[in-house]
């Protein structure tokens, strides 16, 4: 094999076809727990073909210079509403309750295909600036065929690895997963096998004894989706809702615990027993009140660990925030039991590449992808994502690559993404149509943010955004499917949660 190369001084080097190598990195494998420092990882095709040091690679295979930096899998969020980031930042302040308020009991209904667009568009171009190259889009907010297809345009225009979880927060899973509306949508934007856009079904079990969820799940086995569950958030799903699914056989490998975070020995039993994964989202849990991030108890039980950013409605929306939120909650917790022993820590349980595996492999995992995706191994898919920021003091020097990406790096770090081979950022800059792809995005975000304030009303939409919070602050469950005028429309309950 000839070693010539040829610098990449230039985006357009980056043509179809033509292979790439990243020269001098420290590489985290992740697979393997192997970091190789000063490594090259060459890029033929779709896939990483090698990885070492001095690699000699084809003639005119172009070259990234990664030395000071430290290449990873690229990262996996397996729980984002990807179309409220059309809403970015409205929730800063609010619970758990308010959120539900907001969405399922006043104005989810007001959010039209375009602004599910908007949304997604926006939510995925951020994620690979942000060096997430996998997303789940849990997609709730899907009302009509309209509403999935706008969703499914926005994910395709953005050279990502997506899943959309489909949802509809307003209706009844067991209706709409049975439905002929469902089924050729399935059908006409889905291709099975495909892994840079996949399905699954995404709905919460309501502790309903009827468990009229049971056809839903029944669809999904039928359709081989697997199906991704809000799980163990407190006031709205609980052990009933497990216990549920464990009586009728719904429990698999197939099934994603969102949050799981409130939730008894015996549910965490299940969920471990039946091959069941979990998907944390440490700074929205924190912060809304779904529960205490559970990671202490899912490593207990042996439950597989993904990291999600839930919503930039209130959240940061990025997986380096999510990988630092989840290392000092569990942190946090252990000294406060510690301390109120009168003990103290002597040993970090949890450590750096524990987050950084659970937010790549982790995620692949997860979402059923780790054969393709989420570590840098010869044969896997080519998503890989280089940190590195020679204008920042705060990437040198790096003495430890898995705690410098969870403790010191951000965003605005990430150098060089890679999806399925294709370079998409390149020298901190998006590169080719996905510019145009954020300009558009942004606008289309500001329509929404404008036809939401309209439709809510100028005292309305100043009441959202800086809220009177409830006393006791309780965020009794929505997840009723009831209407709320009394009729069978399928939409969402009156829940008894906080007034907006």
């Amino acid at each position: 094999m000839a070693t010539d190369t040829t610098p990449a001084t230039d985006p357009r080097d980056f043509v179809p076809g033509r292979p790439v190598v990243f020269r001098r990195a420290t590489v985290l494998a992740v697979d393997t727990g192997e970091v190789v420092e000063g490594g090259d990882v060459l890029v033929t095709g779709d896939r990483v073909e090698a990885v070492g040091r001095r690699l000699a690679v084809p003639a005119g295979t172009a070259e990234i210079d990664a030395a000071g930096g430290i290449l990873l899998p690229g990262m996996v969020d397996t729980h984002r509403h990807m179309y409220q980031t059309a809403l970015r930042g409205i929730g800063a302040d609010w619970t758990l309750g308010q959120y539900f308020a907001f969405c399922y009991l006043n104005w989810g209904e007001v959010f039209r295909p375009r602004d599910v667009h908007a949304g997604n568009l926006l939510a995925a171009v951020e994620a690979l600036d942000a060096g997430v190259t996998t997303v789940l889009d849990w997609s709730h907010g899907l009302r009509t065929p309209e509403h999935a297809d706008a969703a499914v345009d926005a994910l395709r225009a953005v050279p990502g690895r997506h899943v959309l979880a489909y949802g509809n927060l307003l209706g009844a899973p067991w209706e709409w997963a049975t439905g002929a509306d469902f089924r050729t949508f399935a059908e006409r934007r889905f291709t099975p096998g495909d892994d840079m856009l996949g399905l699954q079904l995404a709905f919460d079990v309501t502790g309903d004894p009827a468990f009229p969820e049971r056809a839903a799940f029944e669809a999904a086995r039928e359709l081989g989706l697997r199906v991704t569950t809000h799980a163990g958030v407190w006031g709205a799903t609980d052990d009933d809702s497990i216990r549920l699914m464990w009586e009728h056989g719904f429990m698999t490998p197939a099934v994603t615990y969102v949050h799981a975070a409130s939730l008894s020995p015996d549910s965490y039993r299940r969920i471990a027993d039946t091959g069941g994964t979990a998907s944390v989202a440490a700074e929205s849990e924190l912060n809304a009140g779904q529960g205490y991030p559970p990671t202490r108890r899912l490593r207990e039980h042996g439950i597989p660990v993904s990291l999600s950013t839930d919503s930039a409605m209130w959240g940061s929306a990025d997986l380096f925030s999510a990988m630092r939120a989840t290392l000092n909650a569990a942190r946090g917790r252990a000294h406060l039991a510690a301390h109120e022993r009168g003990e103290t820590v002597s040993h970090h349980r949890l450590r750096a590449e524990d987050v950084v595996r659970w937010a790549t492999l982790g995620g692949a995992r997860t979402l059923g992808l780790d054969s393709v995706t989420g570590s840098v191994t010869p044969g896997r898919k080519a998503d890989l994502v280089l940190v590195k920021n020679d204008r920042s003091p705060a990437m040198s020097p790096v003495v430890h690559p898995y705690g410098h990406i969870v403790l010191q790096a951000g965003r605005g770090d990430v150098h060089t993404v890679m999806v399925d081979g294709r370079v998409v950022k390149y020298e901190h800059a998006l590169l080719g149509g996905l510019r145009d792809c954020l300009a558009a995005a942004r606008a289309a975000a500001a329509e929404t943010v404008e036809h939401v304030r309209a439709a809510m009303g100028e005292k309305e939409w100043r009441a959202v955004r800086e809220p009177v919070l409830p006393d006791g602050g309780g965020s009794s469950s929505p997840y009723t499917y009831a209407s709320r005028d009394g009729d069978d429309g399928g939409e969402g309950g009156d829940g008894g949660g906080p007034e907006v």
